[in-house]
């Protein structure tokens, strides 16, 4: 039996095929190191110098239309390109291929400071069915093996802008992280034919203290190997590889899992909550990735309030991810927050 305080164990990820070290007495050790200054910001509506808000030049020059929902626009910065230069092989045993692929950049709103947590469903649901199409549109290319979508939220995770945004890279190969799951969820099915991440699914109900919101189509939970302190899944119930796969129906589900998650977030400490949130989906190389679940995670890089999960010795130096607290009572404090967001009356359209 698991204890909750989970003291000097080790939980199996099955998706990354790898211990995760849990150590929860850590996080009220004595801490004199640096903390994280999070004061809550004036941010307005509207931005004259910021390259996202409508109608406003990005620093590429180009002009944003006077959007009024979600717009999409080709990043003026990319990471990868159509246009990738050639090269000179590399003497052995070094190699090297073209970065190639397009980037893009998903302004969910115009609104300067109106993040995912203080949006309508039907905002959030207009979000989520850009990623599908851009993910469907983006995967006929034959140049493209695989679409990231992501968002990073918050400065200490790295982002300068806050205006509420995501990204898109459409490349020419495939990902490490998805990569290991997939290879994990086909290797689970041929060994024991079933899906690893229905059997995922199937534990988390079975337990019940880590799941955060349920319906008939949607889940959402911190896992049972979480690595960060309020690391979230939300997933389909039904098994797809790619977002743009579900259905009306569960994508409504999943708008309501992802209000439900960004305002327990938000409420925890009472401050906007920094996150990065991936979309996990199989390649689209043409390959078959059937046993692929698609899933959106949540790795929120504070611990506390104002202190960072600091990657050091275990991680980078011995690679193993080292859990200074317990999932179990994470999913607690999320699980006990209410479902309405903290500023909601002062937040309107």
């Amino acid at each position: 039996m698991t204890h909750t305080s989970a003291p000097w164990e080790e939980r199996w990820h099955p998706l990354r095929e790898e211990w995760v070290i849990v150590a929860a007495h850590r996080q009220s050790r004595p801490w004199i190191g640096e903390t994280v200054n999070t004061p809550e910001p004036h941010i307005p509506h509207y931005l004259s110098d910021c390259y996202l808000c409508p109608s406003n030049t990005r620093v590429g020059g180009a002009s944003n239309p006077n959007y009024s929902g979600v717009f999409v626009f080709d990043n003026d910065h990319p990471c990868v390109g159509p246009d990738a230069p050639e090269f000179t092989p590399p003497p052995a045993p070094y190699r090297a291929r073209r970065a190639n692929g397009l980037a893009r950049v998903i302004c969910y709103d115009p609104r300067h400071d109106l993040t995912v947590a203080e949006m309508e469903t039907v905002q959030i649901g207009a979000i989520i069915q850009t990623w599908q199409r851009e993910t469907h549109d983006l995967s006929m290319r034959p140049e493209v093996n695989q679409v990231l979508i992501f968002e990073n939220k918050g400065a200490v995770v790295g982002v300068s802008n806050p205006h509420p945004h995501g990204q898109i890279y459409a490349t020419n190969f495939t990902w490490k992280t998805f990569d290991t799951e997939r290879e994990a969820q086909q290797r689970y099915n041929a060994e024991c034919g079933r899906s690893l991440f229905q059997d995922i699914i199937a534990a988390e109900q079975q337990d019940g203290r880590r799941i955060l919101f349920e319906d008939a189509h949607t889940i959402a939970f911190v896992p049972y190997f979480a690595r960060y302190a309020y690391e979230v899944y939300i997933a389909p119930k039904r098994s797809v590889p790619h977002i743009h796969a579900l259905n009306e129906s569960e994508v409504a589900s999943l708008a309501q899992a992802l209000k439900y998650v960004t305002v327990r977030f938000d409420n925890l400490w009472r401050q906007s909550f920094p996150y990065v949130m991936p979309i996990h989906q199989a390649p689209t190389d043409g390959g078959d990735y059937r046993d692929f679940h698609c899933f959106i995670g949540f790795l929120p890089p504070l611990r506390r309030s104002n202190t960072l999960k600091y990657l050091a010795g275990p991680e980078i130096g011995g690679g193993n991810f080292l859990s200074d607290t317990a999932p179990e009572e994470k999913a607690a404090e999320l699980r006990a927050l209410p479902t309405t967001h903290y500023r909601s009356d002062t937040v309107t359209r």
